[in-house]
């Protein structure tokens, strides 16, 4: 895959003045940190894809990350190139694998993400059944090694309380983490990492630090992903589809305890 990156990332974060209420009044002036909002048009094989808001980092691992977790992409040899413009706001792809098929869906649909991401058409979505997930067996320790992560927080969400994280473990050591606003962004990020540094996901933990409904649990079979925590709650379309699909599934996972609510691979 050839990227020509011409962004140079920035700050993510930018201190504003207000003024601090309290129950007993104005308490004064203060100062607090606000994440930066950043917006990235997509153009696929020159098509306008997508729109995806974001916070200004990790763009080109977002992009892959996307791609591959909708089912667009089977890998990263499927992108020929990437150009990223010197703003961060324009990227257009280059797909080997896929042509659009203008025949089918262009109307705006808006995914059920904590930002203002859009999907502009499905003209390179594939329909076909994800494959399941291969099980492997896994210890608890893991799990609760990303919970302990999660729980000495990050840095950007120290400084503003304001994104999601996601944490690629495997083998109990946490290799990589992400955060942006969004948890899909967050989880698309840390995918689209691992497969820019050829880390094998059929053998990764991805732990995320918001709730599971139906559209994360997908992103995580499409990717491969054998296991997918959360410090947060399933749904119960969630919990369906991970038996399903044989995804192993640990919710409410805190550095002390946590649920299992699918385990096809079996605890070591």
């Amino acid at each position: 895959m050839k990227v020509i990156d011409r962004y140079r990332e920035s700050d993510l974060a930018e201190l504003y003045e207000g003024r601090l209420l309290t129950p007993e009044g104005d308490a004064g002036p203060v100062e607090r940190k606000v994440l930066i909002e950043h917006a990235m048009e997509v153009i696929v094989n020159a098509v306008p894809t997508m729109r995806i808001v974001c916070t200004p980092d990790h763009l080109i691992d977002l992009i892959v990350g996307r791609l591959y977790t909708g089912g667009i992409v089977d890998g990263i040899d499927d992108i020929d190139a990437i150009h990223l413009c010197d703003q961060g706001t324009r990227a257009s792809v280059l797909l080997s694998c896929r042509r659009a098929d203008l025949s089918r869906n262009s109307i705006e649909a808006v995914p059920s993400c904590c930002t203002g991401n859009r999907t502009y058409n499905q003209y390179f979505t594939n329909d076909e059944r994800p494959a399941n997930v291969v099980p492997i067996h896994f210890e608890a320790e893991w799990v609760f090694t990303a919970a302990r992560a999660f729980a000495k927080d990050t840095p950007l969400h120290q400084a503003t309380t304001g994104t999601h994280s996601c944490y690629l473990v495997q083998k109990g050591n946490v290799v990589a983490c992400c955060e942006d606003l969004g948890r899909h962004n967050a989880f698309d990020k840390v995918v689209g990492l691992a497969l820019r540094n050829g880390i094998d996901l059929r053998h990764a933990l991805i732990f995320s630090s918001g709730r599971l409904p139906v559209d994360m649990v997908m992103k995580a079979i499409h990717a491969g992903v054998p296991i997918l925590a959360t410090k947060a709650v399933p749904t119960d379309e969630t919990i369906r589809i991970a038996r399903e699909f044989d995804l192993t599934l640990v919710c409410q996972a805190r550095p002390d305890s946590a649920v299992a609510y699918n385990d096809p691979g079996e605890l070591l």
